[in-house]
């Protein structure tokens, strides 16, 4: 009787944790309306630019709710958000990118605030390998980066 508990509870928790994962999508080739209902008929409240990525909190037909950088919430149209290319965006400034993911690793270049990188490789090790819109690639440590 036990053990049947112990499985029941098991499989709860991994379904709990699935549902608390975490999902990013980069805003599409046009840039995306942000509305405070799920309506175009809603209140516009920002206009993100292209490749922004943005939290997905909730999806209500064909409306999602999402979050930003600085942790406001909206609606978009889902159709806003896509592309296969994922971006993530730089925390704070002066964040160095590296040729490895190592902190002594010869620095690539100094990405500022705000600005978008590709994501080019998952993190890993507490790195995330990224590449700029130049073509320069190199590692940046996940806690710099918003949007993995």
């Amino acid at each position: 009787m036990k053990i049947s508990r112990s499985i029941v509870f098991a499989a709860a928790l991994l379904a709990s944790a699935s549902a608390w994962a975490v999902d990013y999508r980069t805003v599409g080739a046009a840039p995306a309306i942000l509305y405070d209902a799920p309506s175009s008929k809603a209140s516009k409240q920002f206009i993100v630019p292209r490749g922004t990525p943005l939290e997905v909190v909730l999806t209500y037909g064909e409306w999602v709710k999402v979050r930003d950088i600085d942790g406001g919430l909206a609606w978009t149209e889902a159709k806003s958000l896509g592309g296969k290319q994922r971006n993530v965006m730089v925390r704070s400034a002066n964040t160095r990118v590296r040729a490895s993911a190592d902190e002594a690793a010869t620095v690539v270049f100094i990405a500022d605030k705000g600005v978008l990188l590709e994501l080019a490789e998952p993190a890993g090790n507490g790195w995330t390998k990224v590449r700029h819109r130049d073509g320069q690639s190199g590692f940046v440590r996940s806690t710099d980066i918003w949007g993995l």
